[in-house]
């Protein structure tokens, strides 16, 4: 006998990209941003690491500094912030071990290949994110965050605390975050 099929899971409607919304993670970018100040090598684009939505919905936001434009993906939480794996992040870490996401902000450094090809080195620059790098706490595309996946089951799969984005999403990450940008990682809203 075939295995059921698992009833298709509607995730819930993605909010409007609301004025609101855009003009709150704007002013979190800017305020980011100007708290990094010259640790930046660049500051054109920050990204945004929006945990206070579910795992279904892009909530890792590029914002262009310059035209106030707003471009969204999903990313994957860590396993040890998520340990019911229901697809909301409730707890944060900096904790070798901890499998959790870190908030604050973190510099994204140079490319390099590991375990799912070319990935972006992370360095914390607050206490909350502070062992990132003895974490390998990186950016990397990864299979289990797919938006069927999200569609079917209402949530993605989970990182070891790494911020783990859709391989064909990947290369925006590569081209237009990395090499010296900020990403900032908080709960900025509540969906």
């Amino acid at each position: 006998m075939p295995a059921p099929t698992p009833p298709a899971y509607a995730p819930p409607p993605a909010p409007v990209f609301d004025p609101a919304y855009q003009r709150r993670l704007g002013e979190v970018a800017r305020r980011e941003r100007d708290r990094a100040g010259a640790k930046l090598w660049r500051a054109d684009i920050v990204g945004i690491a929006d945990f206070g939505r579910p795992s279904s919905l892009p909530r890792l936001h590029f914002v262009n500094m310059e035209s106030g434009s707003v471009r969204s993906f999903l990313v994957a939480h860590g396993r040890g912030s998520d340990p019911e794996h229901d697809g909301w992040l409730k707890y944060f870490s900096n904790a070798s071990g901890s499998e959790a996401t870190s908030r604050g902000s973190y510099l994204t450094c140079e490319w390099y290949t590991g375990k799912y090809g070319t990935s972006i080195r992370l360095e914390g620059m607050d206490r909350d994110n502070s062992n990132a790098l003895d974490r390998a706490i990186v950016m990397h595309p990864a299979p289990y965050v797919d938006q069927a996946m999200a569609a079917q089951w209402g949530k993605i799969g989970r990182s070891e605390g790494c911020f783990a984005m859709a391989p064909g999403d990947f290369n925006e990450a590569l081209w237009h975050l990395s090499g010296g940008r900020l990403l900032y990682a908080d709960r900025i809203s509540l969906v």
